[in-house]
């Protein structure tokens, strides 16, 4: 299989806790520096839509090949970033741990996904451990509003894993605004999201080191 040299899945089985998000700002974000694929393997096809409306003078990512699982980068990316399907399968969810060299897992602070984040990340666990991946795992805080009670809750269930809290991301309008334009957060003017640049640092770091 021809595989980017840095393979990053995000993942959630749960709709709705912003993989796609994170995937396209995270495409957006190493693009600066490195060549880039995106794979869109939500049923949605949001990431797809998203690489539609970005211009010419926007950094080029590439649309990786999702004909076949795993999917198939361009020759010469340093990059494959995928945005898994929700409800994905155990099949392919172990295929993902084989196949990546680093998982995402973007989690909502609150009750309803914070139950359905632990039973997908006892799983994740699982998996990896009987197949003996080497795959990095990472957490992320989705729409964190680090004041709150359920935040702290959220950030207390993340410590039950043995995986790095990578960093969390806040609520934000620039997000949607980037999404409308087929932008990362991080091509919009730092006057607008300086805090939203400072929350992606970590998360870039970690998925470059």
């Amino acid at each position: 299989m021809a595989k980017a040299a840095n393979t990053i899945a995000v993942v959630n089985s749960k709709g709705g806790c912003g993989k796609t998000t994170i995937a396209t700002s995270l495409a957006a974000w190493l693009a600066y520096e490195h060549s880039v694929a995106l794979a869109d393997l939500d049923l949605q096809r949001s990431a797809s839509d998203w690489l539609a409306l970005r211009l010419p003078d926007n950094p080029v990512i590439h649309s990786a090949r999702v004909g076949k699982w795993p999917p198939k980068p361009p020759r010469d990316v340093d990059y494959l970033i995928i945005d898994a399907p929700a409800g994905i399968s155990e099949k392919k969810l172990l295929e993902l741990l084989t196949h990546s060299d680093k998982i995402l897992v973007p989690l909502l602070p609150s009750p309803i996904d914070m139950r359905a984040g632990w039973r997908f990340l006892d799983e994740l666990f699982k998996l990896r451990k009987a197949s003996k991946s080497r795959c990095q795992i990472g957490l992320v805080a989705n729409r964190a509003k680090t004041w709150t009670i359920i935040y702290r809750e959220l950030t207390g269930f993340i410590d039950q894993f043995k995986a790095p809290y990578v960093a969390h991301l806040r609520e934000s309008i620039n997000y949607i605004r980037a999404a409308e334009a087929g932008l990362g957060v991080a091509e919009l003017p730092y006057y607008k999201c300086r805090q939203d640049w400072s929350e992606w640092y970590p998360l870039v770091d970690w998925v470059k080191n």
